[in-house]
């Protein structure tokens, strides 16, 4: 016999529970979550986490709020009691993002959220409809090496761009989590890069040349787990050998060529209508 699917929860019932305190998004407490995916590492959440999830996390970086606005989250919920700065807060509020805080940990928290009555109804989301006319449009931008306090910026550029011309919120969700992970790869591997965006009503096309020590084996990089970060930056959630294998997971075409001691070019497409996985 199949399980009856979970009602959704409100934010609302997630601070009682937690006793958490709200940091932004005070007037989103009837906000419904689908799904909660607790973690530290950003690469996992790009991964795995499901549209409308709320994110419980330690980590205290921006890159945990451009992760889940990247992923299409709704919510974030730091652990013990940690309070985030302003950048995070600045972020969440342009991007209707809500912000918690409570003393819990994650254990403690995981258990707390399903011990929550479920008696709501699942949410329904009307699709948005992509525009029927043939539309075009290409952007150019700029990628600092190790630059990691504007690192997803560019993606976040990316996705408003996409998200604004009106294509389906699945694609602009797998498009936005490709092209921040080729921007995490650029900044914490390369020195410089371009990134090129092409968007048309049959294909997204996203191309990445960066200039930096290139990658030796592209075949072993394509592989999960595999990894050359450094201990501060998987101290910030990235690094666990998820980047190229996440680009592979959310598009449709992946092509990268690299050129050791001298820059590595990526090439992502996704094609419109084809359907979303």
């Amino acid at each position: 016999m199949p399980n009856p699917k979970r009602p959704n929860l409100t934010i609302g019932q997630i601070i009682n529970s937690l006793q958490a305190r709200i940091i932004a998004g005070d007037h989103l407490m009837e906000t419904e979550i689908s799904g909660i995916y607790a973690s530290d590492l950003m690469s996992d959440v790009l991964a795995y986490g499901k549209t409308g999830s709320a994110l419980l996390t330690g980590l205290n970086t921006i890159q945990a709020a451009i992760s889940s606005y990247m992923a299409e989250f709704k919510a974030i919920i730091f652990l013990r009691g940690k309070n985030p700065g302003t950048d995070i807060q600045k972020f969440a509020t342009e991007k209707g993002l809500i912000v918690l805080s409570t003393k819990a940990d994650m254990y403690e928290a995981c258990i707390k959220i399903a011990q929550i009555d479920e008696n709501l109804l699942p949410s329904k989301q009307a699709p948005i409809s992509r525009k029927e006319e043939e539309q075009i449009t290409t952007h150019e931008f700029n990628i600092e090496g190790k630059d990691f306090a504007s690192a997803g910026m560019v993606s976040t550029q990316v996705k408003s761009i996409i998200k604004t011309i009106g294509y389906d919120p699945k694609l602009v969700r797998r498009v936005a989590i490709s092209t921040y992970e080729g921007e995490m790869n650029v900044v914490m591997h390369a020195i410089k890069a371009k990134v090129l965006l092409n968007a048309s009503d049959k294909e997204i096309v996203v191309v990445i040349e960066d200039e930096g020590k290139g990658i030796p084996d592209v075949e072993k990089a394509m592989q999960e787990g595999f990894s050359t970060a450094t201990e501060e930056q998987r101290a910030m959630g990235f690094g666990s050998g998820m980047g190229l294998p996440n680009i592979k997971r959310n598009s449709d075409m992946l092509n990268v060529t690299s050129e050791p001691g001298k820059g590595t070019r990526v090439e992502i497409k996704f094609f419109v209508g084809k359907g979303d996985h």
